[in-house]
C-alpha cells in the first residue's frame, strides 16, 4: 500500500468517526481509488509529491472523461471533485499539503436545468395499478412504490427503513436522511393499508432470521438492494406503457409537483422531503407554470372580458 493509498483509508476512518452514512464512505472509497490511481499512473505516490499541476491535469482529464459516447455530465464532475477536494483538506489537516492546493481543483458551472422525469397523477396510478398483488413479492413491490409515491421518501430512505421506524396508527415513519438527520414524514391512506397488510401478514413470509430489521426484504430475508429497487420499476413502467423514463427518484419529483400544484406550502413540503433550504424547490415550482398559465387565463379580468386574445 503506498503512502497516497494509506492516507484514502486514514480520511475514510474520519468520516465513519464523522457519522458519514454508509453510502457516502462507499462512493467515496471509489472515487478516491479511482484519483490515487490516476497519480500513481503521474508518479504520484505520496502526498508530499502532490503539485498544483498535477491536480490541474486530473481535472482536464476528468472533463475530457466520457460516459459512452457522451462527457460527463456537470453533476457527475462536481461530486468526483467534492469528494477529492474533501481528500485533500484531511491532507491539509494532517500537515501533509499546503492549504492552496485545495483550491486547485475546481467546481464546474452546472445548467440550470428542470428536474428530470416527472409522472402525472394519472401516470402514477397508471404504474401502480400494473403491480399485481397476488403473490408476496408484488404486494411488498406494490407497498414500496406507494409509500415512495405517498411520503416523497428517497430510494435510499425506503430502503433503510426498519419496522419499528414505521407508526401505523399516526400513519408517519422515521427516516434516516442525507448527512444521517433524522425525520418523521407523513404518508397517506392508500399507503397505511398497504403498509399495515404487509408488515403483519406479508413481511414474515420473507423472514428468516427474526433478529432482521429491516422493513423491506428480498427472497433470501436481507435488506433489499437498490438495483433490485431499480430493476422492478423499471418492469413495471414498462408493464404500464409510460412514455416517461421511470426510476426510483422519479416518484420523490412526482410527489413534490403534485403537491406544490395543489397548492402546498413550499416550506412544508421542504420539511417533508428533508431539504436544507427552499433553492431545490425553485425548479419544481418551475414545472407548474403551465397550471399558473392555465389560471391566470382563467382568472386575470383582462382575459376573463376578451381583450386578451388581441394582445
Amino acid at each position: 500500500m503506498t503512502a497516497m493509498e494509506r492516507q484514502v483509508e486514514g480520511c475514510l476512518k474520519k468520516m465513519r468517526s464523522l457519522n458519514f452514512s454508509p453510502y457516502t464512505i462507499r462512493n467515496s472509497r471509489f472515487i478516491l481509488r479511482r484519483f490515487v490511481e490516476w497519480l500513481a499512473e503521474a508518479g504520484v505516490h505520496a502526498p508530499e509529491k502532490l503539485r498544483s499541476r498535477h491536480l490541474g491535469n486530473w481535472q482536464d482529464a476528468l472533463a475530457a472523461r466520457m460516459n459512452g459516447d457522451r462527457p460527463l455530465k456537470a453533476r457527475s464532475v462536481n461530486k468526483k471533485v467534492e469528494v477529492v477536494r474533501g481528500f485533500l483538506k484531511y491532507l491539509t489537516k494532517e500537515g501533509l499539503i499546503p492549504a492552496v492546493l485545495v483550491e486547485r481543483v475546481q467546481y464546474v458551472k452546472q445548467p440550470y436545468l428542470l428536474p428530470g422525469s416527472v409522472l402525472t397523477h394519472v401516470q402514477a396510478r397508471q404504474l401502480l395499478d400494473a403491480v399485481a398483488t397476488d403473490t408476496a413479492e408484488g404486494y411488498r413491490n406494490r407497498t414500496m412504490l406507494e409509500l415512495l409515491y405517498s411520503s416523497g421518501i428517497r430510494s435510499g430512505e425506503l430502503l433503510g427503513l426498519n419496522v419499528m421506524d414505521i407508526e401505523l396508527t399516526g400513519r408517519t415513519a422515521v427516516v434516516m436522511g442525507k448527512g444521517r438527520k433524522q425525520r418523521v414524514v407523513p404518508y397517506g391512506v392508500s399507503a397505511a393499508r398497504y403498509l399495515e397488510t404487509y408488515i403483519r401478514v406479508i413481511r414474515p413470509h420473507f423472514l428468516y432470521d427474526a433478529a432482521e430489521t429491516a422493513l423491506f426484504l428480498n427472497g433470501p430475508g436481507n435488506r433489499l438492494p437498490y438495483h433490485t429497487l431499480r430493476r422492478l420499476i423499471h418492469a413495471y413502467s414498462e408493464a404500464a406503457g409510460l412514455d416517461v423514463t421511470v426510476t426510483p427518484h422519479t416518484f420523490r419529483r412526482s410527489c413534490t409537483t403534485e403537491m406544490l400544484r395543489s397548492g402546498a406550502n413550499m416550506y412544508h413540503v421542504k420539511e417533508l422531503l428533508g431539504h436544507e433550504s427552499l433553492d431545490t424547490l425553485k425548479h419544481y415550482a418551475r414545472l407548474t407554470i403551465t397550471d399558473l398559465k392555465r389560471t391566470h387565463r382563467r382568472c386575470h379580468p383582462m382575459e376573463r372580458d376578451g381583450h386578451g386574445d388581441h394582445i
